[in-house]
């Protein structure tokens, strides 16, 4: 997403609680044998919309039973969970929303995009969909929403599996600066997305998502990239939000957490990538060590930041664990 690149620090105190030695990248698409993912047709076809104060959020709805709320990263929509949600879907509700100023979500006028109004929207959509109590599966900036749904809603929430994601001293992190800045000059949403789309050979390169956030040069893939940018350039208005949700991450959302992180009670297990250059490597232990009821930190050997798109087995199996079904 960004030119620049996260330096690695110490947080201070950050000590593992628990944590597994790093488990070996398996491949794109999991372990042999796995289901194949949802394509794009099938996804664009199984979108459904909610009328809420926020917009018509678009979401996927699929399973039966006790909900799991999955929470995509920036600047993806909820195509990301296709894989873990066909390997789910058979042991929960699944609800993958789009973030509002992302995806195929359709926002009200004037309405904000930062995390705080995610929160808001989401608990709307939960009501919209008669939803009491959710199991969260957040990445990346989605990690920051589950945060914060957390300790706002903690009645409503059951469990919660994050993977690479902000933490309260790393948000935004030092990559995504830049990434603001062109926001606010109103260039990121062009500058960005338009190149990648018109040459996604230069997508899956260094300098495009696929060399910064995948773990795998076939990745994304040219379904995925028309699936996750077409939307945030289709019409000016809708870039204008793409820009919007990348202001929206500064100032630091999750500014003065930590306290309520560590009241909040939520059996919590924390999946990371070791390859991830966007977020500090030491913030999935500053998690597990915050979080009263952390179940530990599984490492997952050279994957980036979006790897639960790549890896949806390791998604499936440490929800199951988290969820002891299965």
């Amino acid at each position: 997403m960004a030119a620049s690149t996260l330096a690695a620090g110490a947080l201070a105190g950050a000590l593992p609680r628990a944590a597994h030695a790093a488990t070996p990248a398996v491949g794109p698409g999991g372990a042999a044998g796995s289901t194949k993912p949802m394509d794009a047709a099938a996804f664009h076809a199984a979108r459904r919309f909610a009328d809420t104060r926020f917009g018509k959020i678009a979401y996927m709805d699929r399973g039966t039973g006790d909900a799991a709320l999955f929470l995509h990263g920036f600047p993806l929509n909820s195509f990301q969970w296709r894989g873990a949600i066909d390997r789910l879907s058979s042991l929960r509700r699944c609800i993958a929303p789009d973030f509002m100023g992302l995806g195929y979500t359709e926002v009200a006028k004037g309405q904000s995009v930062a995390p705080a109004a995610q929160v808001a929207m989401l608990v709307a959509l939960l009501d919209k969909l008669s939803i009491r109590t959710v199991d969260l599966i957040a990445n990346d900036s989605g990690g920051a929403v589950a945060q914060l749904f957390a300790t706002r809603h903690r009645d409503r929430v059951r469990t919660m599996l994050l993977t690479t994601c902000d933490v309260e001293n790393d948000s935004p992190p030092a990559a995504v600066v830049p990434v603001i800045a062109a926001a606010h000059a109103g260039k990121f949403a062009d500058e960005t997305f338009l190149p990648q789309l018109a040459d996604k050979t230069f997508s899956r390169s260094a300098k495009g998502i696929g060399g910064q956030c995948f773990t795998y040069p076939t990745n994304p893939t040219d379904e995925a990239i028309e699936v996750y940018f077409s939307p945030l350039v289709s019409s000016p208005a809708r870039k204008a939000l793409t820009n919007a949700y990348a202001i929206g991450l500064d100032p630091n959302p999750l500014k003065g957490i930590e306290s309520a992180l560590q009241r909040c009670t939520v059996p919590t297990r924390i999946v990371w990538g070791t390859g991830d250059t966007i977020f500090s490597p030491v913030s999935a232990d500053y998690l597990s060590c915050t979080l009263p009821n952390s179940r530990g930190v599984r490492r997952i050997e050279g994957a980036k930041l979006f790897f639960p798109e790549e890896f949806p087995d390791i998604i499936a199996e440490e929800a199951r664990g988290l969820w002891r079904v299965g």
